[in-house]
């Protein structure tokens, strides 16, 4: 069977062609396709081990079965770094961010905002504090957004998490998903703060009229746990 294969960004540059057609066995996956291009790029500084493969427009899985007349692309990183993760001190901008995010093939834009509510623990919240290990925080959002692309069949997605001190009524933390269709935008929002919550570590204190406490983490997942941890481990704080 045939089918077309586009290249764009530095695999353009390697392979000298925008485009061309490849002839593959019935059977075969896209990850035959990246497979079959190992020849021009292998020395080329490991730049297929970061490609993103899209089918027909979506992004897709390497294990995806391909059929003849398939459109497949090969995506280096954009420019600019990974997915769109993003941790900040600054305010966050909802609008903003769903505005430069959704593009014309989107048929779908899912934003899950956290906001910082007044009261938490039967008391009165005066305001919250956000830290982070950031440097493994940012690399696991990306992870996240990366992962939920190839999981859930989405277009893109970004989440931007605030540090610091938050008061009442801000935003603590966005997911912004886009897709072409709302079911897959639906549960890849949710899967993205539900994982965050488990395995991103960001930590919050809530403070009270009468004195501040950190708020309880949820249990780390069992495949991450230490078999040295305690009883009942806890992780990054539910936001």
């Amino acid at each position: 069977m045939q089918v077309r294969v586009l290249f764009f960004g530095v695999l353009k540059d390697i392979v000298s062609r925008s485009a061309e057609t490849l002839d593959l066995p019935e059977g075969a996956v896209a990850a035959d396709v990246v497979k079959h291009y190992e020849r021009f790029v292998s020395a080329k500084n490991g730049i297929l081990s970061s490609v993103a493969i899209s089918i027909n427009q979506e992004y897709s899985n390497p294990n995806t079965t391909l059929h003849a007349g398939d459109e497949i692309a090969l995506l280096p990183p954009v420019s600019g770094g990974s997915h769109r993760a993003l941790i900040t001190r600054e305010r966050i901008d909802p609008n903003a961010l769903v505005a430069e995010i959704k593009h014309p093939e989107d048929g779908a834009s899912v934003v899950f905002e956290g906001v910082v509510r007044n009261h938490s623990r039967g008391r009165r919240t005066l305001f919250l504090e956000y830290e982070a290990y950031e440097p493994m925080a940012l690399k696991e959002l990306e992870s996240l957004i990366a992962e939920a692309i190839g999981r859930f069949q989405i277009r893109d997605a970004a989440v931007v998490h605030r540090l610091g001190r938050l008061e009442i009524g801000e935003t603590s933390v966005l997911v912004v998903v886009t897709s072409a269709h709302r079911d897959a935008a639906f549960d890849a929002c949710r899967w993205i703060i539900d994982t965050l919550k488990k395995m991103v570590p960001i930590w919050k204190k809530e403070y009270f009229e009468d004195g501040a406490v950190w708020a309880d983490g949820e249990p780390f997942p069992a495949e991450i746990a230490s078999p040295g941890a305690v009883t009942n481990p806890q992780t990054p704080a539910s936001k």
